[in-house]
């Protein structure tokens, strides 16, 4: 059987695909001759798990969660899904700070990939690791936590450095989320309150589908606190469920409506029990640094007739910075310029290189599991640890077994 990635563009090549349930498995693993690559959900559209050789499925290292209390933190296989582990979490009376918009996504998968949820004052998923435990190609295991020399540069890792099998992550008492959603805002006032809008909850998505590119189609806004968010321009509320996609149906789709309920099932965008959609898209994302984003926006909308054509929504979120060495926010605040497109590859990578273009100025930073066309120099130009980066996977995997082409751009750094 063909294996793909969720959305069908990628069809892994490997010549053996292993399924390791334990820390001595993953070890027995690469004790053996030849290429290894990790492999989460699949929900990355790049090549980045792909190999000719070995490809180690992570689903089976689902260790149950262990909580700390004390660390506030939960230690879990790092092939465990957020929303599997975002309901032993609640039965314990406990959360995570964020999730992504799906929570069908692998914990170690995301993490390497940088990937994100959204607000102000949260950071990505990667920002909420406290520890992992990295096999090397060696079959050395490491355990490194915050602090720790490697960290930074080990947490978003590309998969490069090893299989990932334990992650400590971050989590806080439980707390109640309202969503909110509003529609028709003028691209204008988005823009000229950008700073107000992105802050008015505490998670906020702006969706733009630019068959009127001057106007922003839905505001999704995710409360802590009891009281409605205040949207610079009084968009109208929404008075019935809704997708961020024209004309499907809102059933995936988390509670809306200012209805209270638990964090788990009002921050994702989608319901852990259904399918979000029939993974017939493609999707690209650049993160640009906060100080640049209402520019950034400007730069999409003269694009608008380019990108109409192809795309089936944008999605706009912000985040924190960190210290994550190749994270989208390394030390910067970052806003996410997200695009789902229709499923035509060669179409839609031309767009994106024409995107990347007309953001090269803004330091764009390309999402690690989506389309993108960037050099090896351009990466370098974004993410100034990129070099340090290369050096660390020379340390830990001195072979370079735990390279493929997706990777080639670090021996050019």
């Amino acid at each position: 059987m063909e294996l793909t990635n969720w959305a069908g563009n990628v069809r892994f090549r490997a010549s053996r695909i292993a399924t390791p349930a334990t820390v001595d498995d993953v070890r027995d693993i690469l004790s053996q001759p030849g290429q290894v690559r990790a492999l989460g959900t699949g929900h990355s559209f790049s090549l980045i798990a792909d190999t000719d050789a070995t490809l180690v499925s992570t689903a089976g290292l689902a260790a149950p969660p262990v909580i700390d209390a004390d660390a506030r933190t939960v230690t879990v296989g790092a092939g465990t899904r957020y929303g599997h582990l975002a309901r032993a979490l609640e039965e314990q009376g406990w959360a995570l700070s964020n999730l992504a918009s799906l929570p069908h996504i692998s914990i170690g998968g995301a993490i390497a990939t940088g990937t994100h949820g959204s607000g102000d004052g949260v950071g990505t998923l990667s920002s909420t690791v406290a520890a992992l435990e990295l096999v090397t190609p060696a079959g050395e295991v490491l355990t490194l936590r915050r602090g720790d020399a490697m960290f930074d540069g080990a947490v978003v890792s590309l998969g490069a450095l090893g299989i990932v099998t334990r992650v400590a992550l971050d989590i806080e008492p439980s707390f109640p989320v309202r969503q909110r959603l509003y529609e028709r805002l003028p691209l204008e006032t988005a823009l000229a309150h950008f700073d107000a809008l992105m802050g008015a909850a505490y998670s906020v998505s702006l969706f733009l589908r630019w068959t009127d590119p001057d106007v922003v189609d839905q505001v999704w806004t995710k409360s802590r606190a009891e009281e409605a968010p205040t949207i610079p321009g009084d968009p109208a509320p929404a008075t019935a469920p809704l997708h961020m996609l024209a004309g499907v149906s809102p059933d995936a789709c988390t509670p809306q409506l200012g209805e209270p309920g638990r964090w788990l099932d009002r921050l994702p965008h989608f319901r852990l029990s259904h399918t979000p959609s029939s993974g017939a898209e493609l999707q690209s994302e650049h993160l640009v640094p906060r100080r640049h984003a209402v520019a950034a926006i400007r730069a999409l909308r003269e694009l608008a007739d380019e990108i109409a054509p192809l795309i089936q929504v944008t999605e706009i979120r912000s985040m924190r910075a960190d210290t994550l060495w190749l994270s989208p926010a390394y030390e910067t605040d970052a806003v996410g310029l997200h695009f789902t497109w229709l499923p035509d590859q060669p179409a839609v990578e031309a767009v994106v290189a024409k995107i990347e273009a007309a953001l090269a100025a803004f330091d764009a930073r390309p999402h690690w599991g989506k389309l993108a066309t960037m050099t090896a120099a351009g990466r370098a130009a974004v993410w100034p640890r990129l070099a340090d980066f290369a050096a660390l996977t020379r340390e830990l995997d001195p072979e370079g077994r735990m390279r493929n082409p997706y990777l080639g751009f670090l021996d050019e750094i």
